[in-house]
């Protein structure tokens, strides 16, 4: 955009962006802190003493947020020498405390526990008032119920093994539509809450279309299913978008942020490096539902598989998606180091959701994952003759060289353009035997201590000696039907894509210290469902997820609801998300009509601030931003070039990852300079500009007629009389404020409706 019409624009809209920045610097404001966060969810969880206590969702939250700050397994808090995080310290004797046991099973009153919970003397009462702490006389009964019970003790409920539960009976049998809902209507019931309503049918095929194709649906995809009566309209629906090969982009868009895919290697020259073939393959992958254990498997282990094919080694640039560095000086060995640290800890946190890195250094101080561990885990991927620096220019080996030969007899899935001759993409290739495996103190490239051999932590799942001693194994052991964490893992993680927040509010950590699930039975009955029923079937999955009542809910809140479960943990109504950055643009384009919807190839680079990369870079990296000509401009922004060090501007804004290591959940925030990129951004300006010609070109008859056609082309559905109204009053105010040569006025108009809240998000 020129400069003479981006100053035009922001003067003419300027009277109507302060309402938006007051909004959302209330927001910013009334947003709740963690500690608040999960204090509430604690507050919303049914009120009644449970039939049977159970340790881990019962008792341990008490004993954790009451007792481990002294009695827990920070050594260096540790009071009276009592570890009420063990089962050896719940069920023994406290120095100079009492001569009671601290838990006597079936037997409360002779339990010091019981005797210090309840004590109003300050100098035996626990916790002492001096901390702060307190325990309600709810806390007190359980704690005495599960006494009174024998006092089970289980471990970490996470690293047992998932079996499947009934789903339970539900007062709404109408709502109910599939056994996901049977689990939400029943823990609702106990908490005196009724589930919403269905959505409009408007509201529910937009939510439909972001979720599973990243898309507004079309005015005429809309229409279709607004004319059909049928009962299984929905479902059609549903079928119809998971057929778009648009599914294998949306779905490839989350991988790729628990992949750190990027196109520049990171660090402080951050050059440019060829791994979009990567993508391709990712996105092809979810097209073609390709079971979520090869998925995994091809990218841990492609290479190590009997006579891999071309295609599998291709997957396993997974691996080496982490960054590299071009700089002198720099020590070899403690970059390549790094290296091997990160596809550790991406590997744990995709497929684990465990925090192992914390053990690179010293033992976890939580969960039970020895610094042992974590090098014997390294160990998988610690056999890969790579280099800690790399030259400028140069592809870091090991690579594989792709050109038109090769994509047309091996690898159909791949976009290359006829401009490009040939590429060389970073894959994984093992060296028996190349180097040992050490212990690093303090996790210190230089200070090898103990040899390891490759294996798992003994705490989840021992890797023991049916797997062989390599990454292939490390995946064999990953879909192990023992295994308690893989499939609880991306099971949630679906979740969270569809609504928001997973069943484990902490997607990356399921120890000790990560949030308690809200809905335990379903999260196992979920894992099971897609590990034995589904065979690991994406779509399946997915399917059942989008067609239950729950997903289908009205986002519409009430009072009750709220009061009882701020935030609406349990599921009360369909919760509203703002869109991932990437389909705020591409909603723009979509509904302007600009979008380019080519599939795949190498990344391309539409409008950014001029200078930014000039400003932002030294050395001889990247500092030259030319931007694309044409239609590829318009490429959805899951093809937009991803500079580790600069990335994208207006996606950062809106919460995108830099992609620079394993994220698998964005942070999600409401601030003015969101309202202000989608004012002023040119990208945005020109979708603008290309819809209000459109409307212009439609042929109708009145200004009242394209005012309801510009609304309906963006939001999908009709305003109401009253915003009919204020749609008009603001147009003509417009008009009132447009120098004579000033562009067309409906530009302002879909800007405005570009920055609602309904627009941004997914209601």
């Amino acid at each position: 955009m020129e400069k003479s019409n981006a100053k035009k624009l922001l003067r003419t809209s300027a009277f109507f962006i302060v309402p938006f920045l007051i909004v959302w610097i209330y927001k910013i404001t009334q947003a709740p802190s963690v500690e608040q966060f999960n204090t509430t969810i604690a507050e919303s969880a049914p009120s009644g003493i449970p039939a049977v206590v159970n340790y881990n969702f019962d008792v341990k939250p008490i004993l954790s947020d009451k007792c481990y700050a002294c009695h827990g397994p920070d050594q260096e808090a540790l009071q009276a020498n009592l570890r009420l995080d063990t089962e050896a310290g719940a069920f023994g004797f406290a120095k100079n405390l009492s001569e009671l046991p601290i838990i006597k099973k079936g037997d409360p009153q002779g339990s010091a526990l019981i005797f210090h919970i309840n004590s109003t003397d300050p100098k035996t009462q626990m916790p002492p008032p001096d901390s702060n702490l307190f325990l309600t006389d709810r806390q007190k009964q359980i704690l005495q119920k599960w006494i009174e019970q024998g006092a089970p003790w289980e471990g970490h409920w996470a690293y047992q093994t998932p079996k499947k539960p009934t789903p339970p009976d539900a007062k709404n049998n109408n709502w109910v539509k599939n056994p996901i809902d049977h689990f939400i209507a029943a823990k609702l019931n106990t908490m005196g809450l009724q589930p919403a309503p269905l959505a409009e049918k408007e509201i529910i095929l937009r939510r439909l279309s972001f979720d599973l194709i990243g898309l507004p649906p079309s005015i005429e995809l809309m229409d279709q299913f607004l004319n059909d009566t049928s009962e299984d309209a929905y479902e059609k629906m549903v079928d119809h978008l998971m057929a778009q090969p648009q599914f294998g982009e949306r779905m490839a868009s989350v991988w790729l942020d628990v992949a750190r895919y990027a196109d520049t290697h990171g660090y402080q020259d951050d050059l440019e490096r060829v791994m979009w073939p990567w993508r391709d393959w990712v996105i092809s992958a979810f097209n073609r539902n390709m079971p979520y254990d090869q998925f995994i498997t091809w990218q841990l282990a492609g290479d190590l598989l009997d006579a891999p094919t071309l295609e599998q080694i291709v997957a396993t640039g997974f691996n080496r998606n982490h960054k590299i560095t071009q700089e002198g000086g720099v020590i070899d060995e403690e970059y390549r180091v790094e290296y091997v640290a990160d596809r550790a800890i991406t590997t744990s946190k995709a497929l684990m959701g465990i925090t192992v890195e914390c053990a690179r250094c010293h033992d976890h101080k939580y969960d039970a994952v020895s610094q042992k561990d974590f090098f014997s885990l390294y160990g998988f991927f610690n056999n890969v003759d790579e280099k800690g620096r790399i030259e400028y220019g140069e592809t870091p080996a090991p690579f594989i060289k792709i050109d038109h030969k090769v994509v047309e007899n091996e690898l159909p899935f791949m976009h290359l353009p006829d401009s490009i001759p040939s590429v060389e993409l970073m894959v994984m290739e093992e060296v028996a035997n190349l180097r040992k495996t050490y212990t690093l103190k303090r996790g210190v490239y230089d200070a090898p201590d103990q040899q390891v051999d490759p294996a798992t932590p003994n705490s989840i799942l021992a890797f023991g000696d049916q797997y062989p001693s390599n990454r292939l194994g490390l995946a064999q052991w990953f879909f192990d039907e023992k295994n308690p964490l893989t499939t609880r893992v991306v099971v949630n993680r679906f979740w969270q894509q569809f609504f928001g927040r997973g069943i484990v509010s902490t997607p990356d950590d399921f120890g000790n210290q990560g949030a308690r699930p809200t809905h335990p039975e379903l999260l196992d009955w979920l894992a099971v469902t897609f590990r034995v029923e589904d065979q690991w079937d994406i779509k399946a999955f997915v399917k059942r997820l989008v067609t239950s009542s729950t997903y289908r809910q009205s986002s519409k809140t009430n009072f009750e609801a709220v009061q009882r479960d701020p935030v609406n943990a349990y599921l009360a109504f369909y919760p509203r998300q703002k869109l991932p950055a990437e389909m705020v643009r591409d909603n723009a384009l979509a509904t302007s009509g600009l979008l380019n919807s080519t599939i795949g190839g190498p990344s391309v680079k539409p409008h950014q601030p001029e200078g930014l990369w000039e400003e932002t870079t030294s050395g001889q990296g990247l500092t030259q931003y030319q931007p694309d000509g044409g239609v590829n401009r318009y490429r959805r922004s899951l093809y937009t070039f991803w500079k580790r060090t600069v990335p994208p501007p207006n996606m950062i804004t809106f919460d995108a990852s830099t992609r620079d290591f394993c994220t698998v959940e964005r942070q999600k925030t409401s601030t003015p300079l969101q309202s202000l990129v989608l004012l002023n951004d040119p990208q945005f300006f020109n979708a603008a500009e290309a819809l209000a010609q459109r409307i212009n070109d439609a042929g109708l008859d009145n200004d009242a007629q394209k005012i309801q056609h510009l609304f309906r082309s963006i939001t999908l559905r009709m305003p109401s009389a009253k915003e009919r109204e204020l749609l008009e009053t603001y147009f003509d105010q417009i008009i009132e404020n447009k120098e004579s040569d000033a562009q067309n006025p409906y530009i302002d108009l879909a800007l405005l409706i570009y920055n609602l809240d309904e627009t941004t998000q997914k209601s």
